[in-house]
């Protein structure tokens, strides 16, 4: 084993860290204390730690704006085709380390910062995490962001700048309490306000059609304000941007309120108009129809449109007046729209183009068809968008009547393919007609773009074969799939940096930008030197972990012992429940990290269940020294970052053919944890990359989840078969884990006995026997080891590089590049 670096020799070595030198350290101090006198000038004279952050930031964010300066000159003067990537979630996280990495300036700024006096760790922990997003959904799309800018791609990330992010959860005796995430209260040093792209977006309102065209009049207008920030790509002196709206009500806002003496009502509808931008919804796998949510889905969707039209226009040989009249050349946008929640865009972009562009139907629509691509993340139907037409009519009346056109001449096209198939109508219309009249956005979507995709191969199929077959019968040629991704800048060399070393000692550093490259460790798999030093490096990121875990949960655990992990929103499909049951099997036998949405009441008794089972568990004298079961709260993004490199087992147990795909699953692979799986979402492909026998499978594949359905599943055959299992349900229905209140799971048990959509205890025989495979292989080291590098090295496939070379080559009609483009003091 290689002898372990002094902290001297880590500071100065050139490494995946950033190749940027000591000649930069001068500069950097410099800059730090212009920084650091600003902010004590202009606010205290003693610096505090949030002081010295801002400095750094500030400091950081110097060497990005002559490169963000730089791309948009270098935009608009090549004039590319541009991407839009629209999404109401972007879970971006901290953003200082990120940008470091991408930019090859950390080992420069940590030599500043230790020649200053300083911690860079506690200066790191300074900031924020940007949480404007509930979990994959937004994270994939900021790992999104991050490889476009990687690949060179002209793209532009748009969302809403919401002042409250996902909350904050504490548990509290047993139950989880959520806190407002106050992200904005001391500022963003990451963002620049941009009013000179405010823009006005139109709720309510009526529809007048005249002879000169149609006119949607008397609206209540609100105004969106841009937030931009840089999105660095790694070492190609590209910095992209992402755009997020703020909503802020017009001065004149109900100013004749004020003339009658109705101030006061005038400042608070004000207020109410500014809510739109005020708190991201929670939820992302249960659908609510409230209102403010869909004014928040038009309100990111009319802004955004606004202004990729005026880019449109004004882009052209960096000519900044609008030389575009035409729309003929609007083949140089893509709008992809991340799930249904900016499905709104589609008639939005229809408006624009006939009512304010005077174009025909059929013109809009090509042109829009041809804009516009549609990426589906569930199969849950109680995930899918359904808006009723009444809240519709009220809130956007224009929308509708398109919605209602787009509709009837869709169905006009199924009508001439099917003569007289009434039900494949019902099925495939865009407005439902059971019960209350509602919009399907996931039909809108299909409709409406040139392109639908799933985010897994098993994924994209059953879309294909089940919830949108009627829609691939008809248009085969627009359905495709694209595996999700994840950024190796920041979950391998940002948040493992000793494994990202080991992995670049034995085959250089550029798999960093191409993920494929990892195939290349299959050589050292029997070489004892590198399966040391990953152990060693998993070893150390553990007892990381542990110092963390005692000073945060005040909760003492071994180093040594397996980590067995399971990070996901709590939610039925997810199977935490399963998860329960083996720990409470374990513990009969004598001898786990997780997040709900605050209206789901069932997650929320998951959650305390986990937590009661803890505290029979931990303070059991005989079992607590061998098995630990511990709920971290308010799991984020930082969070991840430390939990996911000191993981040995990650759970991955969502019932076959229910998790579209999972990007938690590739972080933890990447990070050299072994997968007890499922065959569902991406852990087929995990699978078929490093090799079935390196991951822990168990459990109904698809096909027999289907069998099981049609059979019947009856979860008393299960109960009354498996002595282990019936002792288990017993323990828990008879209060065994909550004594002062016996009944208190009744409900989960009912649940689990009676309407278990997902099956829990189908699974649980083969699920106890793969845990008993595990616990036997990890006691042997290298043996686990090895299959740990076979895991590492099949996680090429998962890079998000590679996903959106797939979407620019397939989907946006553009080519990536790994060209780099001069930097602002380089000649051009």
């Amino acid at each position: 084993m290689s002898k372990p670096l002094t902290d001297q020799e880590k500071r100065k070595q050139i490494s995946v860290r950033g190749l940027a030198g000591v000649e930069n350290v001068a500069d950097l101090k410099t800059n730090f204390n212009r920084h650091l006198h600003f902010t004590l000038v202009k606010d205290r004279n003693v610096a505090t730690k949030r002081d010295y952050y801002f400095a750094l930031a500030h400091t950081v964010r110097d060497h990005l704006v002559g490169r963000w300066i730089r791309t948009q000159q270098h935009y608009y003067e090549k004039d590319p085709k541009r991407v839009y990537y629209l999404s109401l979630e972007f879970y971006m996280g901290r953003t200082l380390q990120n940008t470091m990495v991408n930019l090859a300036l950390e080992n420069a700024c940590d030599e500043a910062i230790y020649q200053l006096g300083l911690d860079m760790e506690e200066l790191q922990d300074m900031e924020e995490d940007a949480g404007l997003g509930n979990g994959g959904l937004g994270r994939l799309a900021a790992c999104f962001l991050d490889s476009m800018a990687t690949l060179g791609l002209a793209a532009y990330g748009y969302g809403i700048r919401y002042e409250f992010g996902i909350f904050n959860q504490k548990v509290v005796n047993g139950w989880q309490v959520e806190e407002a995430d106050d992200w904005l209260r001391y500022g963003n040093p990451w963002e620049k306000a941009r009013p000179e792209y405010m823009r006005p977006v139109h709720f309510y309102g009526r529809v007048e059609h005249n002879p000169d065209g149609v006119k949607w009049v008397d609206t209540q207008v609100i105004l969106a304000l841009p937030y931009d920030t840089p999105v660095p790509g790694y070492r190609n002196n590209i910095v992209n941007t992402m755009r997020l709206w703020s909503a802020k009500a017009p001065c004149e806002f109900h100013l004749k309120d004020f003339n009658v003496g109705g101030y006061i009502q005038a400042v608070l509808d004000k207020n109410l108009a500014e809510n739109i931008s005020r708190v991201l919804y929670p939820n992302d796998n249960f659908f609510e129809g409230k209102e403010l949510r869909l004014k928040q889905e038009y309100f990111v969707v009319a802004a955004t449109l606004q202004d990729i039209i005026r880019r449109f226009k004004a882009s052209k040989f960096g000519s900044t007046e609008v030389v575009r009249p035409s729309f003929v050349c609007f083949v140089q946008v893509a709008i992809q729209l991340n799930d249904t929640h900016p499905a709104l865009a589609i008639p939005e972009l229809m408006r624009i183009l006939m009512d304010d562009e005077k174009l025909s139907w059929d013109t809009a629509w090509d042109i829009t068809v041809r804009t516009c691509a549609y990426t589906n993340h569930t199969v849950l139907p109680e995930a899918l968008e359904r808006w009723p037409v009444d809240l519709f009519q009220n809130l956007l009346p224009r929308h509708l009547e398109i919605t209602y056109e787009i509709n009837r001449r869709h169905l006009e096209r199924i009508s001439a393919l099917y003569p007289g198939d009434h039900d494949r109508l019902r099925r495939m219309s865009v407005i439902e007609e059971c019960g209350q009249k509602k919009i399907n956005m996931a039909h809108l979507c299909i409709v409406g773009s040139h392109s639908v995709n799933g985010v897994a191969q098993i994924h994209s199929d059953i879309i294909k074969d089940t919830v949108f077959k009627d829609f691939y019968d008809v248009d085969p040629q627009k359905f495709q799939n694209k595996t999700n991704g994840i950024t190796p800048r920041r979950w391998l060399v940002m948040c493992n940096p000793g494994l990202a070393e080991v992995i670049a000692e034995r085959i250089g550093e550029d798999y960093i930008r191409d993920l494929s490259q990892l195939k290349s460790l299959l050589k050292f798999v029997d070489d004892d030197a590198v399966i040391q030093d990953i152990a060693k490096v998993k070893q150390e990121n553990k007892m990381k972990f542990a110092v963390l875990l005692e000073e945060q949960c005040k909760v003492k655990i071994n180093p040594n012992s397996m980590f067995d992990v399971h990070v996901k929103r709590i939610h039925e499909y997810k199977r935490q429940l399963l998860n329960c049951l083996h720990i409470i099997t374990l513990y009969n036998r004598k001898l786990k990290i997780i997040q709900a949405a605050p209206g789901y009441h069932t997650a929320k008794m998951i959650i305390k269940l986990i937590t009661a089972i803890g505290e029979v568990v931990n303070n059991d004298s005989v079992v607590g020294v061998r098995l630990k079961v511990i709920f971290l709260e308010n799991y984020r993004v930082t969070l991840a970052e430390k939990v996911i490199p000191a993981a040995d087992l990650s759970e991955q147990i969502s019932t076959a053919g229910t998790e579209a795909s999972g990007t938690g699953n590739m972080k933890f692979m990447l990070n050299g944890a072994l997968t007890i799986g499922t065959m569902d979402g991406a852990n087929v492909e995990m699978a078929e990359e490093a090799g079935e026998e390196n991951l822990f499978i168990f459990g109904m594949r698809v096909k027999d989840v289907e069998a099981l359905d049609k059979k019947g599943y009856d979860a008393m055959e299960y109960y009354n078969r498996i002595p282990e299992l019936k002792q288990v349900i017993d323990q828990i229905s008879g209060g065994f884990f909550s004594p002062g209140e016996p009944d208190q799971f009744k409900d989960i048990v009912k649940m689990l006995m009676r309407h278990d959509r997902f099956k829990v205890f189908a699974d649980y025989e083969d699920y106890i026997k793969c845990q008993e495979k595990v616990s036997a292989l990890y006691k042997n080291t290298k043996e686990w080891t090895k299959m740990v590098i076979h895991n590492i090295a099949g996680c090429g496939k998962f890079s998000s590089d590679r996903t959106i070379a797939q979407y620019a080559r397939e989907i946006w009609g553009m080519e990536p590049t790994l060209e780099k483009i001069a930097a602002p003091d380089d000649p051009r």
